[in-house]
């Protein structure tokens, strides 16, 4: 497996941010594979597919060029850097076309895990990847990105709830199950891979969270490191979530939205952004369901969280069969 070393002081000093970087390149790793885990992304799928699927079409290298930078176990370095939260994408994005022509070809030997085909033997790699990373920000995520913001908001807020609830190593084991976890010793797995250990207390480590069910690493080295990491479920098909229609006929579809979401901490401001109620509504529905035991409220900072209670779990679980 693979795995980082870290003190306490470096744990300590994380923090999530949002990555518009992170959400595009997620993007583009859901177009390279053409199949939605939910219904949201079946939708965008169909919206967006064909003229990413034509783009590749028009241009005999951009095709081997994506299939080669997203290897089967290793992501080229070049294509993929760590955004923060004090960069835009546009400075991301710079950053990959900057790339030297040699470096970026040596990434994508390590990412094929072999030589480069003799189409990608060129030296305008960084500038098409950057122009590839620039139409799927525009056409596929730049129209969403307000309320895909929101959405990756919230997830955060029920993250660092987590966190005072169940610590650091109850998130951390939580962001990729299977695939993170707390090991002790001031060790974080951060994938299977049987990759070296990297030393990495002192730098900055930051969790992203991205919409697509994707995750990677990434860094700028040795300054800084980054877990990229799919939002909780429940939020991650916005726009496309289902309420069983027999909780829908109980409750309203409106309140049963609101349970449903629920299923992971949240405050009445991010029920507003992920369901496009009213702020009225959604605080009248919280009231109703507080008064019939579904939902239980908590402070945490200067937010007040809510979530389902144990009769709220079993309503909604009842609801779904």
């Amino acid at each position: 497996m693979g795995w980082w070393q870290l003190n306490a002081d470096t744990l300590a000093r994380s923090r999530f941010v949002l990555s518009s970087f992170a959400e595009t390149f997620a993007a583009l790793v859901l177009l390279h594979t053409g199949v939605g885990a939910h219904p949201g992304e079946q939708r965008w799928l169909r919206d967006h597919l064909p003229g990413y699927r034509a783009l590749l079409a028009a241009d005999p290298v951009t095709g081997p060029l994506v299939r080669a930078a997203l290897g089967r176990s290793w992501i080229a370095d070049f294509c993929c850097p760590t955004q923060t939260d004090r960069e835009s994408f546009a400075e991301t994005v710079a950053r990959v076309r900057q790339t030297p022509a040699a470096r970026a070809r040596a990434d994508l030997a390590v990412s094929l895990a072999g030589p480069l085909p003799a189409v990608l033997e060129r030296d305008d790699l960084p500038e098409r990847t950057a122009r590839l990373l620039e139409y799927v920000w525009e056409e596929t995520v730049r129209p969403y990105w307000a309320r895909r913001r929101r959405v990756l908001e919230a997830d955060v807020v029920a993250r660092t709830a987590q966190v005072g609830q169940g610590g650091w190593a109850a998130v951390l084991d939580a962001l990729k199950p299977g695939r993170t976890r707390w090991l002790g010793e001031n060790r974080l797995q951060i994938n299977l891979y049987a990759n070296p250990p990297r030393e990495i207390s002192g730098a900055e480590l930051l969790f992203m969270p991205v919409t697509p069910r994707a995750g990677w690493v990434s860094w700028e080295e040795p300054h800084r490191y980054a877990v990229v990491y799919p939002c909780a479920g429940v939020l991650a098909d916005h726009g496309g979530r289902r309420v069983p229609e027999s909780l829908g006929t109980l409750l309203g579809a409106s309140r049963a939205e609101v349970l449903t979401l629920l299923g992971s901490p949240m405050s009445t401001s991010q029920l507003t952004a992920v369901t496009g109620q009213a702020l009225g509504s959604v605080g009248r529905h919280l009231r109703v369901l507080l008064d019939a035991g579904l939902i239980q409220r908590r402070r945490a900072g200067r937010s007040v969280l809510y979530s389902r209670t144990a009769a709220g779990e079993i309503v909604v679980r009842a609801a779904g069969r």
